[in-house]
């Protein structure tokens, strides 16, 4: 009996990661891909997005769920990285540049959200996510009517042809793969940019050792229970907008390594789908609303990119049409997302109702001592 529990409870805690294995099991080998391009694309892949999925890991950590907030660090990478070019800082100095520029606006906005989230709590997803939306709208009109005109441009190549604004899609050759080509080996015809992978295992051990100090002991007790953290003498409220800060730095510089690595940036639309795409790939991985871990973001990474790799073959494989693929991971990935936030809802309900009953007994068990006690008092 014991063992059937924990069978049933490791797939019901699994189930998001076993869906995605066995549909990506049985893609792979319809697809007709390679097993040297498929080990290529996720190493690549593994670099380029990564250290955007590991920016979601303190606030839940802090009991604030999944960071959608984290676009606001996304467009403060992106800005930084408009004026990198701009400046035309070739290389690996103009992403320090970037990363410069970003830093004061990551900041800001993650005070900022962190201080909204606050105002709401319990709802942190949905705020954080419509929150995201009305960022954006102040984001496009900084980069569309401020830039060349309130805030000077130093380049034309970049502005539209009115003069100010910026075009549409931003060429990022100054920038193209400078992190990746810095310390780039070749081993069994694979291309590992060893210099990405080197900052992505900083994060991880700066997390690692984040979570024994007296802030990261902090703000795993406000995750657990926030009253019994206030009482404690924790500063709650501080302590969240200081997750959401560093999550919203780490957003930063992650969309950063992210457009570097793909060469060229949608200067209005690349930030949109980051914070989707990161909570469906840490998700996939096997987090939760209210726990999410090192492994979880590979895991998650892995799986979802391998889907975004052979789906589109396979679909084309199976139907004549790549466009089916598209469909399928697509509804997939949304598919994941919400399946995880039902399972954690019906979690959530379900350890209420556990509890509920717990205290019905104990209140059933204790009625016949409190009968018996009266008794006891009036014969002696």
């Amino acid at each position: 009996m014991i063992k059937k529990t924990s069978i049933r409870r490791f797939f019901a805690d699994n189930v998001v990661v076993i869906i995605f294995l066995v549909l990506t099991a049985a893609a792979t080998p319809v697809s007709g891909l390679s097993a040297g391009y498929i080990v290529q694309e996720i190493l690549t892949r593994i670099g380029r997005n990564s250290f955007l999925v590991f920016s979601l890991i303190l606030p839940v950590m802090a009991g604030m769920g999944l960071n959608f907030g984290m676009v606001l660090g996304a467009m403060a990478g992106e800005i930084g990285l408009i004026f990198a070019v701009d400046w035309n800082i070739i290389g690996v100095p103009g992403l320090i540049f970037a990363n410069l520029v970003g830093l004061p606006i990551a900041i800001f906005l993650g005070w900022l959200c962190g201080e909204v989230l606050n105002r709401a709590r319990g709802r942190e997803m949905v705020t954080g996510f419509i929150l995201g939306f009305f960022m954006d709208g102040i984001y496009q009109f900084v980069v569309l009517y401020l830039m060349g005109s309130v805030i000077p441009m130093r380049s034309a190549a970049i502005t539209l042809s009115r003069g100010y604004g910026i075009r549409n899609t931003l060429n990022l050759d100054s920038v193209r793969q400078s992190l990746d080509d810095l310390l780039m080996v070749k081993l069994f015809g694979i291309n590992l940019p060893i210099a990405t992978y080197l900052i992505i295992i900083l994060l991880c051990v700066f997390i690692i050792w984040f979570r024994k100090t007296k802030l990261g002991q902090d703000m795993r007790a406000i995750g657990q229970d926030q009253i019994v953290s206030n009482a404690s003498g924790i500063p709650v409220a501080r302590t969240r907008v200081i997750a959401i800060i560093i999550s919203t730095i780490l957003a930063m510089v992650g969309q950063i390594i992210f457009l570097q690595n793909m060469g060229n940036m949608a200067t209005y639309n690349a930030h949109r789908q980051t914070g989707f795409f990161a909570v469906a790939a840490i998700l996939v991985g096997g987090a939760s609303v209210t726990k999410a871990t090192i492994p979880n973001v590979f895991i998650g990474v892995v799986l979802l990119h391998l889907m975004y790799i052979v789906m589109p073959r396979a679909g084309a494989q199976l139907f004549g049409s790549a466009q089916i693929g598209e469909y399928f991971r697509d509804a997939f990935s949304y598919g994941a997302i919400a399946l995880a936030l039902v399972l954690h809802a019906w979690r959530k309900m379900r350890g209420v109702e556990i509890d509920r009953a717990g205290l019905r007994q104990g209140v059933a068990s204790a009625a016949p001592l409190e009968a018996i006690e009266p008794i006891k008092e009036d014969t002696l």
